[in-house]
């Protein structure tokens, strides 16, 4: 069994595989069955309880996109060890891997979510011109042609670092929660003109992306895709877990599978 994990700033997740099963395609709605095993995520506080998960998972390879550091990389390396007995694959962007050829002036300085996220894109929708948003803790916006060259994308703070900044550096202006309601575009109270200041701001940067890549699909994935999709103007594919996807496809790719 093959063991994929993506351990992001705020969140660990992860997806037991089959490692001869073909990566899915996404359905004309935009759903996804990836047909994973199991699978799951928690914060990163919680490392310690994926050991009583994974203990029985049968896993005897793992690959991981760690964007977290080095004491997360350490913990998750210890956590495998003892669990597993397994010494994990450290997933790295490269000048080119599963059809993806990378078009950053240093490759390697490319993050490694990033580029498995349009990995995992480009196996859903090959041959199309793709517009990849992740709305994490960090929002990324990467545009991909329909030959597969990854052209270059932009990073922005993410809807919760945005409103965050406002509260912590604005004198009393709220911290905005968790769970919220889509406001409209000129609020009448601070809160909402708060929420959608930074709603608007990252819609704003994927509507213009969207207009310099003409043609290509945008696909948003992330914590916070679902708020962001609300304020968009344009179409969109929302697509879950998309660094785990692109991990198992360029498995699927390696010479060796």
């Amino acid at each position: 069994m093959l063991l994929l994990v993506d351990a992001g700033n705020t969140r660990i997740k992860w997806a037991l595989v089959d490692p001869h099963r073909a990566l899915p395609k996404c359905s004309g709605d935009g759903r996804v069955d990836a047909g994973w095993l199991a699978s799951g995520a928690v914060l990163q506080a919680d490392v310690a309880t994926l050991a009583q998960v994974w203990q029985h998972c049968g896993a005897n390879r793992v690959v991981v996109a760690n964007v977290a550091g080095p004491a997360v990389r350490e913990r998750l390396a210890q956590l495998l060890h003892d669990t597993l007995g397994v010494t994990p694959q450290w997933f790295t962007s490269s000048a080119n891997a599963a059809g993806l050829r990378n078009g950053y002036r240093n490759p390697l300085q490319l993050g490694c979510d990033r580029f498995a996220s349009m990995i995992g894109a480009r196996a859903l929708f090959p041959a199309q011109a793709l517009l990849v948003v992740t709305c994490g803790t960090a929002t990324t916006i990467d545009a991909v042609s329909a030959a597969g060259d990854f052209m270059g994308g932009m990073i922005l703070p993410g809807l919760g670092l945005m409103a965050t900044s406002l509260a912590r550096h604005t004198a009393q202006l709220p911290q905005i929660g968790a769970a919220f309601v889509v406001p409209p575009l000129f609020a009448d109270n601070t809160d909402d003109a708060i929420l959608s200041g930074c709603l608007s701001a990252q819609a704003g940067a994927i509507e213009r992306a969207l207009a310099a890549h003409p043609g290509a699909r945008c696909i948003l994935s992330g914590g916070a895709a679902v708020a962001v999709m609300a304020t968009l103007s344009v179409p969109m594919t929302h697509v879950d877990n998309l660094v785990l996807l692109g991990l198992q496809a360029t498995h699927l790719s390696a010479p060796s599978c």
